[in-house]
């Protein structure tokens, strides 16, 4: 209950989805203080930011988005989530519209709104940085293991053993330094290095400079079962990314009980703590030696799969759901009540 009139938050229900943000909106989401926003269309269109605005004018509850969306005024009512800055500090994944879209909407939603949430301490520090807000405004919700990924998932058998690469293709995942590390790894030249989704020209033509196209697979897109069961055949999770708001493939291997390999960088130390082999990830000779290293060490394997059990005990999605609500009953119920 939320008070007497038993009024609910409005929550952006259109990030629903399985992955990435989609599966924090939909693991976050409480039916006893949320009600669906009665919204269609893309929450991160440019017109979105009218559109919403229209709305909260004429719905007076408080508004949360699991997501990078804001209205333009009502903010004082209003909580957004910043997963990461990942389209202002990469060029690769930015453009003129979605560096305006931050400027000019996201970042004075910062300054006006009544809190942000995000992902990882990393995150609050680069939003704290990029906007000049109190730190104080931005709370930390972790994302958490899915009920799909664990020890007792039954491994991908493809017949050969194989190192597993989660990614997107897109620049930052580092597939190209890590496809390098591989072909020069000191390992059984029947082990292959396994991609979810689908190849990239890019990604090809490496393989070919490398020699080593019959040891590259791509399994294209996989459901969450799918992914799990590949995580739990895997030698070990290779994750060398450049730029993370948080990596949730990091702790969906643990939680599978397979071994990472993973970078030094950004949020990834924060959310691998001390269960992983972590790398350089611009150095391929460093990736090369820690899959080397990982691969010929039975005791390293298990010893970092047993602190891989116990380090993903703190990413809960129901403890997550909890903090969220503990959150918003401090700040916007407690607004409500006066």
């Amino acid at each position: 209950m939320m008070n007497k009139q038993n009024r609910k938050i409005i929550f952006d229900t259109r990030w629903f989805g399985e992955h990435g943000i989609g599966r924090f909106a939909k693991e976050v989401y409480d039916k006893d203080i949320f009600k669906p926003i009665k919204l269609t269309g893309n929450p991160i269109s440019i017109f979105d930011v009218l559109k919403l605005t229209l709305y909260l004018l004429f719905h007076h509850d408080f508004f949360y988005s699991p997501g990078f969306n804001a209205p333009f005024f009502f903010l004082k009512r209003t909580a957004i989530t910043l997963h990461d800055l990942n389209h202002i500090d990469l060029d690769a994944n930015s453009s003129f519209l979605k560096r305006l879209y931050y400027n000019l909407v996201l970042k004075r939603a910062c300054k006006k709104c009544a809190f942000i949430v995000t992902v990882s301490e990393f995150s609050k520090k680069r939003i704290v940085e990029w906007s000049g807000i109190n730190p104080d405004k931005v709370k930390v919700v972790y994302n958490g293991v899915s009920d799909a990924f664990h020890a007792n998932v039954k491994p991908y058998e493809p017949g050969f053993p194989y190192i597993f690469i989660v990614g997107n293709r897109k620049l930052h995942k580092n597939e190209d330094r890590a496809m390098r590390a591989f072909a020069q790894a000191d390992i059984d030249k029947d082990i292959k290095l396994v991609f979810s989704g689908d190849p990239s020209d890019q990604l090809l033509q490496t393989a070919n400079e490398l020699s080593i196209t019959e040891r590259i697979i791509f399994l294209g897109r996989l459901t969450e079962e799918q992914l799990a069961s590949t995580y739990k055949g895997a030698i070990c999770l290779l994750f060398p990314s450049l730029y993370e708001g948080f990596g949730l493939p990091v702790i969906e291997s643990m939680a599978c009980g397979t071994p990472v390999i993973t970078s030094n960088t950004t949020s990834l130390v924060e959310v691998a703590g001390q269960a992983t082999e972590l790398i350089d990830p611009k150095n391929v000779n460093n990736i090369s030696q820690s899959i080397n290293r990982l691969y010929s060490d039975k005791q390293l394997q298990q010893k970092n799969i047993n602190l891989g059990y116990i380090n993903i005990k703190k990413y809960c999605w129901q403890s997550s759901k909890k903090r969220l609500k503990k959150i918003l009953q401090e700040i916007f119920i407690n607004r409500m009540e006066r």
